[in-house]
């Protein structure tokens, strides 16, 4: 089936993406750093009002999906940000891509304002988000009531996709990083492993040096702004995913008296150190597997690998070490593309079933459909190519923490989160190594109180495994103002999956009134 005609999948692909990862494997963001201005006081590189020149752009739909969206329009623009806003006036610039679209149905007298959209990643497109998410209710999108009200604008950040991509790392390269073994046990292994992903981290500084540190949270942050007051808004109203939450919880320190209203789903916590939050990670995944197992063992003739579900992805994952499936494109389908698929699968519960197919297709000698699920997460073309993807993601995370651990550190940490987390813990200690060879600036973000600053909703998923729930009220007690939203539910982020979340966060977005204090929306 053509890609771009499948527009649901298309959906997915984009949500898959909202994780805070580094490569090979995937380790949330922190940061041991104290905020570094008082929040409420002025900042060097406030943005000043303006406005975008927008030009029609339905070919940015045509592209991905193979059409545009009944009743809406589209329209493009790019703002320019300095190199460095701390220098406004120096250095080079960097462009800024978008998109509003806008639907035919809203009302000049009713519009409140334009909702801005980040998909997380960080390295996912928020322009591709804003064309998935407005296709109607029925493929997973925005409800009616807030594209009636709002321009949807989605934006690409700083080095992300279309606005100055950061692209540093050879697709041979990407290839031979997904498939490398998550858990390396022997020395040898390791070293081989270490030895990759060094490569790939020094890649990236010989090509950029010091200006890797333009990527940072905090910039992209400011850019944010200049984007707020580019739409012509007063102040800004926010939709933030996974590390979409981190850059919206930066956004509001920095800026707490231009926020109208922030949803931050899928919380990442801005207080962890880098090794904290990778363990959180470990024991997100960890519970999202066990959840799909039991699901397995309720759903047999959903499952074709119940009732020992995680027995049969451990053969899978060992089988693939010392005899790998080849792939319809050549591939092997070595444990770190096992790997992968699994946690591609774990994003959403409507992916579960996908991966129990996959690993009982390994069984019978077919890798395509573990290749597909891997590939999706991936963001990997058929013809080998990747997007930049994770060359942003490897630059963000690594920019944005000035202390990661070392590689014997890390190493010993392999050991111990093995034991914990028995799938993933290993893996995601491992996945910390591109940071500790990092030769490319720091520049950490702040982690404090937004003072000033209206309510913000903070909203957690219970099952959740790339932003375990724990962090939810973790960001809502630094931030000082923000609420907790729970959907008891499985995968990753939460609005617009069920009516009480949806009509939750739609009332907070319109009307500004937060959700009973301690609401718990049911799964379905």
């Amino acid at each position: 089936m053509d890609r771009r005609s499948r527009l649901a999948v298309a959906v997915l692909a984009v949500l898959v993406t909202v994780t805070g990862c580094t490569l090979p494997s995937f380790a949330p963001e922190g940061s041991d750093q104290p905020a570094r201005a008082e929040s409420g006081t002025s900042v060097p590189g406030s943005a000043e009002p303006g406005t975008a020149q927008w030009r029609p752009c339905p070919e940015v739909p045509q592209d991905l999906v193979g059409r545009t969206a009944p009743g809406m329009t589209y329209q493009c623009a790019t703002v320019q940000v300095p190199e460095d806003w701390a220098k406004p006036d120096a250095g080079k610039k960097y462009d800024i891509s978008m998109i509003r679209i806008r639907s035919g149905k809203q009302k000049a007298s009713e519009r409140i304002g334009s909702l801005l959209l980040n998909p997380g990643g960080p390295g996912g497109s928020g322009v591709d988000l804003a064309v998935y998410l407005t296709f109607g209710e029925k493929l997973g999108g925005l409800p009616t009531e807030i594209t009636d009200r709002f321009d949807i604008v989605g934006f690409d950040p700083r080095g992300i996709n279309r606005s100055s991509p950061v692209k540093c790392i050879d697709a041979k390269d990407q290839d031979a990083s997904f498939a490398a073994d998550p858990d390396p046990v022997s020395q040898a292994e390791f070293d081989t492993v270490a030895a990759l992903t060094k490569k790939i981290a020094d890649g990236c500084t010989k090509k950029y040096g010091e200006d890797l540190s333009d990527f940072a949270t905090e910039q992209a942050a400011r850019d944010v702004d200049a984007l707020r007051a580019a739409v012509g808004d007063e102040k800004l109203t926010y939709l933030g995913y996974s590390y979409g939450t981190l850059l919206g919880a930066t956004y509001a320190q920095l800026f707490p008296q231009n926020v109208r209203a922030l949803v931050l789903d899928g919380a990442v916590d801005p207080t962890e150190t880098f090794t904290q939050g990778s363990e959180q990670q470990a024991k997100g995944f960890e519970r999202a597997f066990t959840n799909f197992t039991k699901w397995c063992t309720t759903e047999p003739s959903r499952c074709p690998i119940a009732p020992d579900a995680r027995g049969a992805v451990t053969d899978a994952l060992a089988k693939a070490e010392t005899s790998p499936v080849r792939g319809p494109d050549g591939r092997d389908a070595t444990a770190g593309w096992v790997f992968l698929g699994l946690i591609s699968s774990l994003y959403t519960e409507s992916g579960w079933a996908d991966l129990a197919n996959a690993i009982d297709d390994l069984r019978t000698g077919d890798a395509t459909g573990i290749f597909e699920l891997a590939d999706q997460y991936a963001e990997r073309e058929p013809d080998g190519t990747y997007s930049n993807l994770f060359d942003a993601n490897l630059t963000v995370n690594c920019v944005d923490n000035q202390k990661a651990p070392g590689v014997a550190e890390i190493r010993r940490l392999q050991g111990e989160w093995r034991s914990k987390y028995p799938l993933f813990g290993a893996p995601m200690a491992v996945g910390m190594l591109p940071c500790a060879y990092w030769g490319g600036g720091r520049d950490p973000y702040p982690a404090g109180e937004a003072k000033g600053a209206p309510p913000i909703l903070v909203v957690g998923t219970t099952g959740d495994p790339a932003t375990p729930y724990e962090n939810t009220a973790d960001l809502a007690n630094m931030l000082g103002v923000g609420q907790v939203l729970t959907w008891e539910g499985e995968g990753h982020t939460a609005y617009p999956s069920t009516t009480c979340i949806k009509d939750a966060v739609d009332r907070y977005l319109l009307d500004l009134k937060m959700p009973p204090e301690g609401l718990r929306c049911p799964p379905k």
